[in-house]
């Protein structure tokens, strides 16, 4: 077999515009897995094969892979692309055998990936069939004369034959140009609903108003009650724009602002937020959980007899927790210590509520649980606090007083028995 030749063919790297062998390579890649492997099958380098899935993200408006481990790993919304492929791949086959010299079957691949034929192409070949003149056509997609009839004769000299008859009246589809308009047709139809559904994602995500915030410790959490307090109070005031709610760790939630994946973030840590309007959302500190059962009263104590779960320093609360660990005035608190680190507030709170497990939490995150575990004080006072920041959208600064005033509520209801308790001392 002769070489295949891996530049000019189908990828965007002289022209702009989607070929169906970039198609055909992220298929592929979705098949197989892995962007390595698609490359060495095809004689294409990886970043070959990684142009042609970032031209399907950017034309789809939807991202299909991200890199783990130093590897392109395809994400779930490429199964549903992948679907939507389908046809257009069978009709890829189909014009493969009308090629006047067709691939042989060991070929095809190689053939496939290189197919030079652009989406934007198929349609003005199809616009030309239905107006039945070049010209017509010309003037409907807003182009020159000369430069459509050199892309039909580009796309003649691709299949080795004529597609249409040049008449007085205009250009009429050949026996030939009607097999091929019937599958190029297929494939235009294919294309058109995986851009629709495109463009109606995107209309939905520019009305949404994104709110990333740190993971609850449970329904019961201010954190938990607030968004919810949040998502009722914007439908009541009729609000055109939609919510989106996502839960993750602080250290994600900075770069997913900086991203611009989200518009409104609740973290447990002002680290990192200057480049965004950010301010105080709940000033509270830390405090040790412990199993219900326990009889320590010290963090020492605690740390001595139990084992330890925190969430990572990804998290304001891990950070904060590690920093007490290491702190002047008893410092290696935690050396020689197995400490398992968990960014699932949930498991954390059950491991220590029914396994005997020892933790740390603002203040204002333990309280909701204390009928699940026992809060033990710090023998000195460590401030931690919450934090809200925003892109300065209008609907996400809308979405901020909303979240302020919710959480301004249930932080009063959850303070007010222990400053009853602490005034009656």
């Amino acid at each position: 077999m002769p070489p295949w030749p891996e530049s000019g063919l189908c990828l965007a790297r002289k022209e702009k515009g989607l070929y169906l062998g970039a198609l055909f390579i992220a298929d592929m890649v979705f098949s197989i897995g892995s962007v390595r492997e698609t490359a060495r099958r095809l004689s294409f380098s990886a970043s070959t094969v990684s142009s042609a899935l970032r031209r399907l993200e950017t034309e789809l408006a939807l991202k299909l892979v991200e890199r783990a481990s130093g590897e392109l790993a395809t994400l779930l919304a490429s199964s549903k692309v992948q679907k939507g492929l389908q046809p257009v791949l069978a009709g890829i086959r189909q014009l493969s055998m009308l090629m006047k010299e067709p691939p042989a079957p060991h070929e095809y691949d190689q053939w496939a990936a290189r197919l030079p034929l652009k989406i934007a192409t198929i349609e003005r070949f199809l616009e030309v069939a239905d107006q039945g003149s070049i010209n017509r056509a010309a003037r409907r997609l807003r182009l020159g004369q000369p430069q459509l009839s050199l892309q039909i004769a580009n796309l003649e000299e691709l299949f080795g034959f004529r597609l249409f008859e040049r008449q007085a009246q205009g250009s009429v589809l050949t026996e030939a140009g009607q097999e091929v308009h019937a599958i190029l047709a297929g494939i235009a139809q294919a294309w058109d609903e995986m851009k629709a559904a495109a463009d109606e994602r995107f209309q939905r995500t520019a009305r949404a108003v994104r709110i990333g915030s740190i993971i609850p410790t449970g329904a019961e959490s201010w954190v938990a009650r607030s968004l919810a307090s949040l998502v009722s109070r914007w439908n009541i005031g009729g609000n055109r724009n939609m919510l989106s709610l996502m839960l993750m760790t602080a250290d994600d939630l900075r770069e997913a602002l900086r991203s611009g994946r989200i518009d409104v973030a609740i973290v447990d840590s002002v680290f990192g937020l200057d480049a965004f309007e950010h301010k105080e959302l709940v000033a509270t500190d830390m405090v040790a959980i412990a199993p219900p059962d326990s009889k320590e009263q010290t963090f020492a104590a605690l740390v001595e007899n139990h084992p330890l779960c925190v969430p990572s320093p990804r998290t304001g609360i891990g950070n904060a927790a590690t920093a007490f660990g290491y702190d002047s005035h008893d410092r290696r608190r935690f050396r020689g210590r197995d400490i398992t680190s968990a960014d699932s507030l949930p498991v954390i709170v059950d491991l220590v509520a029914n396994h005997g497990y020892v933790s740390f939490l603002g203040r204002v995150s333990a309280l909701p649980i204390a009928d699940k575990v026992r809060i033990v004080e710090p023998e000195q006072l460590l401030p931690l606090s919450y934090h809200l920041a925003h892109n300065g959208r209008k609907a996400s600064i809308e979405a901020g007083r909303l979240i302020q005033q919710a959480v301004r509520e249930l932080v009063s209801d959850m303070e007010a028995p222990r400053k009853r308790l602490s005034s009656a001392k």
